[in-house]
């Protein structure tokens, strides 16, 4: 665990305060707008320093409390509750803290699209792809993350065909990436009158969500564009127009959807926003070496390229293959509480960098 007092090193305060100082004064210039790329990335770092001061002070403060409640305590050698809940507080903070020391790429302070798609399967495969849709959604909320729910698509008859998520805050990209891959499940089948034990895969995708200082060229023609009317939740209004969209980057094979909206307008405008960052994400693999290794759209959903495996049968097991973190409480993973093997897999990553 990392030491209270190495924090203000690690996140060197003073030079980031000089730093916000700085570029503050460049915004009084009468000139700062004209260049209005330059001027928004100018004031997304006054952001972006400004939130790591004030996790410092958050984190620094809670640490002061902690003292003080330990003082008290130490009166008449008792643990009062106040103290467990802010000692909890505490430890979340430096938990995040460790988390964030391990996140130093380019991009991984952005906010992210989360997308996930089932493999072959049927009912199984949505029902799983459902089941990970809301072990995100509820990962964002105990986070306290603001989500938007860009597309979804119910399942035939239960779960989903896909869904996309945009999770906003800072660090999200960089979490994300130990949950992109091939995820799989094994268990008793709910959908099976027999009682057969199944193996069902979803995979999941994470993409930056890009700025708009950040220019990803997409050229018409280069884009097949279907409507069609939309199905499943979204009211019976939805399914009366072609209001649905469904973009095909042909060059890359990227395909994206929307049907979230009554406008077909707004539907394209998300699945463009959407494509936009699959295609930024692709343009980061390539530049990073990764277009083999982690590019899952060109991966079979299937046995043998799973990072994480979900066993609800014979035992209760979730194990990530790369970093071997596994546990037994399921519920507990399922219902959000993922940081662990998200912290597991960038320590995992950063010692196979050190490697190379």
């Amino acid at each position: 665990m990392i030491n209270i007092w190495q924090s203000e090193v690690i996140f060197d305060i003073d030079g980031l305060k000089d730093e916000i100082k700085a570029l503050e004064d460049k915004t009084t210039s009468d000139t700062f707008w004209n260049d209005r790329n330059k001027a928004n990335s100018i004031l997304k770092k006054i952001k972006k320093n400004n939130d790591v001061v004030d996790f410092y002070n958050l984190l620094f403060n809670q640490y002061e409390l902690i003292q003080l409640y330990l003082a008290d305590n130490n009166e008449d050698n008792s643990v009062s509750d106040d103290s467990i809940i802010e000692l909890k507080k505490f430890i979340q903070l430096v938990n995040d803290l460790e988390i964030q020391t391990l996140l130093s790429n380019e991009d991984d302070d952005k906010s992210a699209i989360l997308t996930i798609h089932p493999g072959a399967g049927g009912k199984d495969s949505q029902d799983w792809a459902f089941m990970l849709y809301r072990m995100y959604v509820k990962w964002a909320e105990l986070n306290k993350y603001k989500y938007t729910i860009l597309s979804y698509t119910e399942g035939d008859e239960t779960g989903i065909k896909e869904a996309s998520i945009e999770i906003d805050g800072s660090y999200i990209f960089g979490k994300l990436q130990s949950e992109r891959g091939i995820h799989r499940l094994v268990r008793i089948s709910p959908f099976d009158s027999n009682g057969k034990r199944h193996t069902s895969f979803a995979a999941v995708y994470i993409d930056p969500l890009i700025d708009n200082d950040i220019e990803i060229e997409i050229n018409e023609s280069d884009l097949k564009i279907d409507t069609y009317r939309a199905s499943g939740a979204g009211g019976q209004h939805v399914n009366k127009t072609d209001s649905a969209v469904r973009i095909t980057h042909i060059s890359t094979g990227i395909v994206v959807q929307c049907q979230n909206q009554r406008s077909q307008l707004k539907n394209k405008n998300t699945a463009i926003k959407i494509l936009k960052s699959r295609l930024y994400q692709l343009k980061l693999d390539e530049r990073t070496d990764k277009k083999n290794e982690l590019n899952s759209e060109k991966k079979e959903i299937a046995w043998g390229s799973q990072i994480r495996s979900y066993v609800f049968h014979p035992y209760n097991l979730i194990k990530d293959h790369r970093t071997n973190c596994e546990t037994s409480n399921i519920q507990k993973v399922l219902d959000g509480n993922i940081d662990e093997y998200i912290k597991e897999y960038l320590l995992f990553n950063m010692e196979k960098n050190n490697v190379k």
